[in-house]
């Protein structure tokens, strides 16, 4: 597959880790991330500032994660047509001018149509960073830390959103929370036009399979609007069922159009491998479960012990304290032994913290959930980068855009999910509501865990060397045989 342009930048070692790239790619993710949580503790001020009822406050979080979610697939293929850096490029420039827009919004109505086209930049990015990281740093080990700091990012982000949200509300008021995004976004704009080299692009692909692309984006978006609609209008309505025919529809669409296409941009070859299926599944239940809590656990402080939004936020700490730990310990983990034994790992401590939240209830200390918080966060932590790592080592270089963009799209339906399946729990009761909702979402993490035990890779640096090792003796017999074959001639 010919390339755009040569790399800009070449790393002096395969096995370094030059921060440039990271920081440019990182940056953007970090925005990306943080805007799907940072807005909920902000809600009760924008209703206020802006008259916005319940429904209109609900799209304001879900419109976001919709277009997100729908887009990925087509904006992965157009990464591995156009390369990563133009569409990185892109989206950053489309995200941050929609947050200023989100800033700036006079009524409800213009705040959810800037906050569905920040949905549009954060889908251009984020299957482009994964494929600039892979390009950036080819070596296995330097690439493996590398996804451990960009799983850290997102830990972070997610985490700190309700953290920073109430602080930003507390002290500067709801418009500041989107304000943020220029600064960082104008920065990471210019980090990545100098410092981030460019990845392949298949410029003679046959156009972008646009049918295709149309029929996946209404298959996720179908499942992504029911989900969200299901918590308010109950699962049996009319309209959350035709969500979900549609989403039926476009699925059965995309895979025979997928199956006709002479130049599909999502080959269905790539679920053959074991460990790409796995990962895109641990994705939807690992992110079910903790994005899931995410929601609830401010829920449950505000309603049931009566919390300030500033004082839900610090209360999630422990959740989010761990994750650059648990991060950078699955970079180094994933580079020694391969993404397996952190993912099983992650996803066994994931489990224990969300079934620690069944001793949740009106008289419960905060210290008594201390743990399960840093356990649910930790565990998740350990798992992301090792899954990232999992779906771009089991994808051709040339289809890294598209990989990525599955693997984030799963973890965006699983987003969507935990929010409207967590939610439709709690509508009859908060706390026992939670309780079944952690008690779902342990019992996904142990699914995943089993899945990663069977599916994933457990190939590191012992294993790499063992193969090495055997070339190296397989070449020196090679080359004995061939010296005694011309010596035998000589005579």
């Amino acid at each position: 597959m010919p390339t755009l342009c040569a790399p800009t930048t070449a790393p002096r070692t395969a096995d370094r880790l030059t921060p440039l790239p990271l920081v440019a790619v990182c940056l953007g993710y970090f925005m990306v991330i943080l805007d799907v949580t940072v807005v909920t503790v902000a809600l009760p001020a924008v209703g206020t500032a802006l008259h916005a009822g319940v429904t209109g406050l609900q799209w304001v979080v879900d419109g976001y994660t919709l277009v997100f979610a729908g887009l990925l697939l087509f904006c992965g293929g157009l990464g591995d047509r156009l390369g990563g850096k133009a569409v990185l490029l892109s989206g950053l420039v489309v995200f941050t001018l929609a947050s200023a827009g989100c800033a700036l919004a006079p009524t409800a109505t213009v705040l959810v149509l800037a906050r569905l086209v920040q949905g549009l930049g954060a889908a251009l990015m984020v299957p482009a960073s994964l494929a600039l990281l892979r390009t950036a740093y080819p070596g296995r080990a330097a690439r493996a830390r590398a996804f451990g700091i960009w799983g850290t990012v997102a830990g972070l982000a997610a985490g700190a959103g309700p953290v920073l949200g109430g602080v930003l509300v507390a002290g500067l008021g709801w418009r500041s929370v989107f304000f943020l995004n220029l600064p960082v976004g104008l920065t990471a704009l210019f980090l990545t036009s100098r410092h981030v080299p460019r990845s392949p692009a298949g410029r003679t692909r046959r156009g972008l399979d646009l049918p295709a692309q149309t029929a996946g984006a209404g298959c996720l978006a179908g499942l992504v609007t029911g989900c969200i609609e299901a918590g308010a209008l109950d699962w049996t309505h009319p309209a959350v069922l035709g969500a979900f025919a549609g989403c039926l529809v476009g699925l059965v669409a995309f895979l025979v159009l997928e199956r006709r296409s002479p130049a599909p941009m999502l080959p269905l070859s790539l679920f053959r491998a074991r460990a790409f299926s796995a990962s895109a599944v641990i994705g939807v239940l690992l992110n079910t479960g903790f994005y899931g809590l995410l929601f609830l656990a401010p829920l449950y402080f505000q309603g049931v012990h009566h919390y300030s939004a500033l004082r839900t936020g610090c209360a999630l700490l422990p959740a989010v304290g761990v994750v650059a730990a648990g991060s950078a310990l699955a970079g180094r983990i994933t580079a020694r032994t391969g993404p397996r034994l952190p993912m099983v790992a992650g996803l066994v401590v994931g489990a224990a913290g969300l079934a620690g939240w069944l001793v949740a209830g009106p008289g419960t200390p905060y210290l008594a959930l201390v743990a399960p918080m840093a356990c649910a966060g930790f565990g998740t932590a350990l798992t992301m980068p090792a899954s990232t790592a999992a779906v771009m080592e089991a994808a051709p270089g040339e289809r890294s855009g598209a990989a990525a963009a599955v693997f984030n799209a799963a973890r965006q339906i699983g987003s969507a999910l935990g929010v409207a399946l967590f939610g439709t729990l709690v509508a009859t009761g908060l706390v026992p509501g939670l309780h079944t909702a952690v008690g779902l979402g342990a019992a996904g993490f142990l699914v995943a865990a089993a899945l990663a035990a069977r599916c994933i890779p457990g190939t590191g640096r012992a294993e790499h060397r063992t193969r090495e090792n055997g070339a190296r003796e397989k070449g020196a017999r090679e080359k004995g045989a061939r010296e005694k074959g011309a010596r035998e001639n000589r005579t």
